[in-house]
């Protein structure tokens, strides 16, 4: 196969339209090939766009852009489902690159025009309805072909089952990279799959088409409403949010309208409105299907309880959260798509230490923290969470000061010293608060190891969001 490149080496070339930038035009030993000058001297349009595609290894997106049409238009096309007017057939070529001793000659302007929908309707590319010694042919042909441009507008698809597929995995991509990755690197690649979707949307979609566009926005908005929370833009985080919300309605999807509205609770829990939070994940939970979504929702509950101070909840939410644990999961979409939105066992284990934490109760606190460090260790590397595994981190600082191993604690606190900048996330800020709380207790000032290890708290820096991420509006 002759081509310059693959469809999956380039881009996002034809987000909006346009031909591919690194391969203006197709490769031109295409138009000696025998399949391709047989379509063509038959006027075949059905099997030229078969064979240009398969020799060029494009998409059909990719050929409709250079082609100048819609990428539903090419397909029906390639399909045989509708025809290649005379009118529009020389430049329809030309713009493919052609040659011109290839373009087909068209009928005389004197008969009435004639939609060249297959070989045998137009052999040749000369025939006309005039030859056959009536119209009534020509006419039939043209209202055929008026019913099939009428029919596209209710039955065509901009976006074809590949495409879908393909925005599906490079949203299962940057939710595997997320909880592993440098926050920053990945949201232009968040926001070019957000826009190629939205892209999409613009256009005329059938109806199932464009429940999975929905759904998929959706989750493009959730994964940016997290990444934005993640470096203290609450503003843009709550725009993505709320845009996710309104796409799980509009794909009527159970699974993101349950996962978005436990992430309003996770957000409000880590910001003054904690009883909010409560409010939003008793609402969550009564969408949650059996599996990660469930066990997330009851594990947010019990830790923002814990951060009120109200100990009977929190124990009675750790309940509901290993209740969910035995249940049989029910896996959708969503969960297909991984990464952060997934609830692995070790997350469960970082939750479970911070509500023990948070209550006091520190042995309980750093034996989960250290089951969950252990499960990270052990498990894939695309799995492991830089954010859980430096906030299960401040757990076990905290629970070893509650010792006064201060020894022990000043080699914890140094790996979060240690932590490149742009893994340091926001919510560390709130778990060092913590550490500095109990360093700073009148017993412990005039502590020498207690007052070295203040001021590496002290000096710590998270994640500023000088570049927040653009909301949508």
């Amino acid at each position: 196969m002759t081509h310059t490149q693959q469809p999956q080496d380039r881009q996002l070339d034809t987000e909006r339209g346009q031909p591919p930038q690194t391969a203006p035009a197709l490769p031109s030993d295409i138009w000696a090939r025998p399949d391709v000058r047989e379509a063509l001297a038959a006027t075949d349009f059905s099997a030229l766009c078969r064979a240009l595609r398969q020799h060029s290894g494009w998409r059909q997106q990719d050929l409709a852009a250079l082609a100048g049409v819609r990428q539903a238009y090419w397909s029906q096309l390639e399909h045989g489902r509708r025809g290649m007017p005379w009118a529009k057939a020389a430049g329809f070529l030309r713009t493919l690159g052609a040659p011109a001793a290839l373009l087909p000659v068209g009928p005389d302007p004197r008969t009435p025009a004639v939609t060249c929908h297959r070989a045998q309707r137009c052999p040749g590319g000369s025939a006309t309805a005039a030859d056959s010694g009536t119209s009534l042919s020509a006419l039939s042909a043209a209202g055929a072909d008026s019913s099939l441009q009428f029919v596209e507008l209710i039955t065509s698809s901009a976006v074809d089952s590949d495409e879908l597929e393909y925005l599906s995995l490079q949203l299962s991509r940057l939710a595997t990279a997320y909880v592993h990755t440098p926050l920053l690197p990945l949201f232009e690649d968040l926001i070019k799959v957000r826009d190629r979707i939205f892209d999409h949307l613009r256009h005329h979609q059938g109806p199932a088409q464009t429940r999975v566009l929905y759904r998929l926005a959706g989750t493009a908005c959730l994964l940016l409403a997290h990444a934005s929370q993640n470096i203290g833009d609450e503003h843009s985080a709550l725009g993505q949010l709320r845009t996710a919300k309104a796409f799980a309605e509009q794909a009527d999807h159970t699974g993101l309208r349950a996962w978005t509205r436990g992430t309003y609770a996770l957000f409000a829990e880590w910001s003054p409105r904690r009883r909010q939070a409560l409010a939003f994940a008793e609402e969550a939970a009564g969408l949650a299907p059996p599996g990660d979504s469930r066990i997330r929702i009851a594990a947010i509950a019990a830790r923002t309880a814990a951060r009120l101070g109200d100990r009977d909840r929190a124990l009675a939410a750790l309940t509901a959260m290993r209740a969910a644990q035995a249940q049989t999961p029910v896996e959708d979409e969503l969960s297909e798509i991984g990464g952060i939105l997934t609830f692995p066992r070790a997350k469960q284990d970082y939750y479970t230490g911070t509500v023990y934490s948070l209550l006091g109760d520190h042995s309980r606190a750093e034996y989960h923290a250290t089951r969950a460090l252990q499960q990270y260790a052990a498990g894939p590397a695309e799995e492991r969470s830089y954010g859980d595994e430096a906030l299960a981190l401040t757990d076990i600082i905290t629970a070893r000061l509650a010792h006064a191993d201060f020894t022990s604690a000043g080699r914890l606190l140094q790996q979060l010293v240690d932590l490149p900048p742009a893994l340091r996330i926001r919510q560390l800020g709130t778990g060092l608060h913590r550490i500095q709380s109990i360093l700073n207790q009148p017993q412990l000032r005039t502590t020498p190891a207690a007052r070295h290890l203040a001021e590496l708290t002290h000096a710590y820096k998270v994640i500023e969001s000088a570049r927040p991420v653009p909301s949508v509006r």
